[in-house]
């Protein structure tokens, strides 16, 4: 009970700049809740690349395009719907290019807002900041020499700039770990794409 009546007073010291730094906040909750969830069901994941490729080296198409279908995952739809209609050579890639365009355009989405947030909330903080340390030196035009007073006001102008940063570092830190999963996927994906056009090119050699 004590600390959340600290952080509401903490809250309420930092001035008017700590309510758009609470709605960043809980933006940044949000949308990493959201693709959290989005990233988890549309990773097929390394061990289906893996299995997927290893298939498609040994020439066993059947068998990938099964292994395609009873994997989850937006790689192994795009896949699977690729196997089902039997595409081939140029028609497969641009099939495989708009495909991966549009995958690549969801994993994406609102990942710009944790960068805007990134940069736009040690600006608050820091605006804050300036805020309440103009608030502290208007002393001067009350009565002359304060220094407590001065120094207290300071103080708390600075929890304005402390709460941005920590805002700031969250955010970040969402983005670092979805970009890397986002990486990661793209990079998977463009794996089995190439290791199924190589097949097909060898298919049709024969």
């Amino acid at each position: 009970m004590n600390a959340i009546t600290e952080t509401l007073m903490y809250f309420h010291k930092g001035g008017i700049v700590m309510w758009p730094l609470l709605f960043c906040s809980l933006a940044v909750i949000s949308i990493a809740i959201e693709r959290y969830l989005y990233y988890k069901s549309a990773d097929s994941g390394i061990a289906f690349t893996e299995s997927y490729c290893s298939l498609l080296s040994k020439n066993d198409l059947v068998q990938a395009s099964e292994t395609a279908e009873a994997n989850s995952g937006q790689c192994a739809f795009i896949i699977a719907e690729a196997h089902k209609a039997k595409l081939h050579g140029a028609t497969l890639e641009g099939f495989f290019e708009s495909q991966a365009g549009l995958f690549i355009a969801r994993l994406r989405n609102k990942l710009d807002y944790l960068s805007i947030i990134v940069t736009l909330s040690p600006l608050l903080g820091l605006l804050g900041t300036i805020i309440g340390m103009i608030g502290a030196f208007s002393i001067f035009n009350v009565q002359a020499g304060a220094p407590l007073a001065i120094t207290g006001g300071i103080g708390e102008a600075l929890i304005a700039t402390a709460s941005g940063l920590c805002v700031a570092i969250m955010s970040l830190c969402a983005h670092s770990y979805f970009a890397h999963r986002m990486d990661n996927m793209i990079t998977n994906m463009e794996q089995c794409f190439s290791a199924l056009i190589e097949a097909e090119k060898r298919g049709r050699e024969k």
